[in-house]
């Protein structure tokens, strides 16, 4: 499905982009109306149970739709970082309708801001600062992670923890 398809899966999530809303999950939306659904999965070494500092985060793909529909949509339009670079845009922020919930998006740097992807996570905290260059967009997460996004395949993030958050010092 091309993404300036007017009547298919394309449209709606440019529509509810444009709105700000992103479905209610753990996902990541694609221009051309794909959806990757996606688990975060927090693992601890044995004899650190239960230390945050000690977790190591996944966000695995389950699957790919091509069709899908989203029972609830949330608000992405709280940015708490963007950054330019060679006509795209990174953006970060939180949703209004849960502390928890933080998204990541990439979009054309023109006018209206043209949806690449975004990635809308239930359980990663907002996303309080952004980068993007060449090949990856880099988001950190209050919760103390970075999470570094291939630009052309974001669901194979990759997260690590952030050397820079108060309890990694």
């Amino acid at each position: 499905m091309d993404a300036s398809d007017p009547t298919g899966m394309a449209h709606q999530v440019h529509r509810r982009w444009r709105r700000r809303e992103a479905p209610d999950g753990d996902f990541v939306v694609f221009a051309d109306g794909s959806l990757s659904v996606m688990d975060l999965v927090r693992l601890s070494p044995p004899d650190r149970v239960g230390d945050v500092r000690a977790e190591r985060w996944q966000w695995v793909e389950l699957l790919r739709a091509t069709e899908w529909s989203a029972g609830n949509w949330v608000e992405v339009g709280s940015v708490l970082s963007s950054h330019r670079h060679a006509g795209s845009r990174a953006w970060a922020g939180e949703s209004a309708d849960h502390g928890s919930i933080g998204w990541v998006a990439l979009t054309r740097d023109d006018g209206e801001g043209t949806l690449d992807w975004i990635a809308i996570s239930n359980r990663s905290n907002p996303f309080s600062e952004v980068t993007l260059d060449e090949t990856t967009v880099t988001a950190v997460s209050t919760a103390g992670r970075v999470w570094a996004f291939p630009r052309h395949a974001p669901q194979q993030v990759e997260i690590t923890a952030d050397p820079a958050h108060p309890w990694r010092r």
